[in-house]
């Protein structure tokens, strides 16, 4: 691997950390029905086919994260087709975050693309 090839994983591992948690929230914030893993999963390689390529895993830990942090109500339920599933849903206080950190997101994305495109001020 070479240096540009490393310097690119780099940073998209640190762009991919901190936009995960933002697009799980309002995957669940949108209709607001509980879902379970797999279904999220989904829903997030609808979005992005590439984002998740052979690593559904990683969405978990985030999950784990927001439902510590109360953004998230999270239960086990049995289920008829397999394993036992643990269903997430977002909470009053994850309606709130996430509103916040859309409101950060627009601002951030729209200041980078002035810088990308050449608008200074």
């Amino acid at each position: 691997m070479t240096d540009l090839d490393a310097q690119r994983r780099k940073f998209d591992k640190e762009l991919a950390t901190g936009t995960v948690a933002l697009v799980l929230l309002a995957i669940l914030g949108r209709d607001g029905e509980a879902m379970y893993g797999y279904q999220i999963a989904k829903r997030f390689e609808q979005a992005d086919e590439a984002a998740l390529a052979g690593k559904q895993s990683t969405l978990y830990p985030v999950l784990r994260n927001l439902a510590s942090a109360g953004l998230l109500d999270s239960w086990i339920e049995p289920s008829d087709a397999g394993p036992p599933r643990r269903y997430y849903r977002i909470t009053a206080n994850g309606r709130l975050v996430l509103d916040q950190w859309v409101a950060s997101w627009r601002s951030t994305r729209q200041m980078v693309d002035r810088v990308l495109e050449g608008e200074e001020q």
